[in-house]
């Protein structure tokens, strides 16, 4: 089944902590996976930005939403139980619960009405089947989405002199290469065989990656003739890696290829390259910058 939105999960959450008991978030999770009937995979499923499961962050934001309403406490640190109210809102047989029965409870609405005014300049409130993490990274993928299509038509609209200056400076950003001036040279002395230049796999030189760097405006796709190409020029240099980087895309058939010889080759196409220079801060800079912090329970756990 879908990963339940954060509401569905509330009342189920709540019939865990029926018992009186304490219970860890940890321990109430996994009933709650078990309950909902999810895969490893929907388990799994990450939010974009990677640093945690869409499953955790929506138990977490019921529990969250449930402590605000006094159903819930926290008996010690990352320790909670139900509480009287949390047992007369079981006692009413309520099909479901969410945020508009949870208006009801005066601690709620204060919660509610502070959370409304961080939104006033602007930023509508996320909906209810979605966290206000997961509503806060949705709007990053857009505005990264945007700016990752804007770059590619910027570095297609480049001379090939500049696009092979570029795949230089990632390549430096991202660790390889030597010093700049080593890996300007040796780009400038490529060119030959298909290969357009070469650089250092690591500073000290121990060994080296071949390099061809394809910039295609009209955004034709990259086939498998063009692979083969570079693979027999890798053959010729008795060399074993090599990275193809190009401002378009693979067909299918060049990334089967790639993935059957013997040579390492990496394939970079015109999405992957502009999240690499994303990630490494090339040709791009940062305007913005906004923190998300969290309680650190740890400094709030009592002798």
């Amino acid at each position: 089944m879908a990963i339940p939105d954060y509401q569905s999960i509330m009342l189920p959450f709540l019939v865990q902590l029926r018992d009186g008991k304490e219970h860890t978030l940890g321990e109430v999770r996994e009933a709650l996976a078990s309950h909902f009937g999810l895969s490893p995979e929907e388990r799994g499923r990450l939010l974009p930005s990677g640093n945690q499961s869409v499953f955790e962050n929506r138990v977490g934001w019921a529990r969250t939403y449930m402590k605000m309403a006094g159903l819930l406490e926290y008996a010690k640190r990352a320790v909670f139980r139900i509480t009287p109210r949390g047992l007369n809102v079981l006692a009413e047989g309520l099909p479901e619960l969410n945020v508009r029965y949870l208006e009801k409870f005066p601690e709620f609405l204060e919660f509610r009405h502070v959370k409304k005014e961080s939104t006033a300049s602007g930023l509508s409130e996320s909906p209810s089947s979605v966290t206000l993490d997961e509503a806060i990274e949705s709007a990053y993928q857009q505005l990264k989405d945007q700016l990752t299509g804007d770059l590619l038509d910027q570095v297609r609209g480049m001379s090939w002199r500049f696009f092979e200056r570029l795949v230089v400076d990632l390549l430096l950003q991202m660790g390889y290469g030597g010093s700049r001036k080593e890996a300007g040279q040796a780009f400038q002395q490529g060119g030959d065989e298909g290969i357009d230049g070469i650089i250092k796999e690591d500073r000290l030189g121990l060994d080296i990656i071949y390099v061809q760097a394809k910039r295609w405006k009209d955004g034709a796709t990259v086939g498998r003739p063009e692979i083969q190409k570079f693979a027999g020029a890798l053959q010729g240099k008795r060399a074993k890696k090599g990275v193809f980087i190009t401002t378009s895309n693979f067909s299918r058939e060049a990334i089967e290829y790639a993935g059957m010889i013997d040579s390492k080759i990496i394939l970079i196409d015109g999405e992957r390259l502009t999240d690499l220079m994303l990630e490494h801060g090339v040709g791009v800079t940062t305007t913005t910058s906004y923190e998300i912090k969290k309680i650190d329970l740890d400094y709030f756990a009592e002798e």
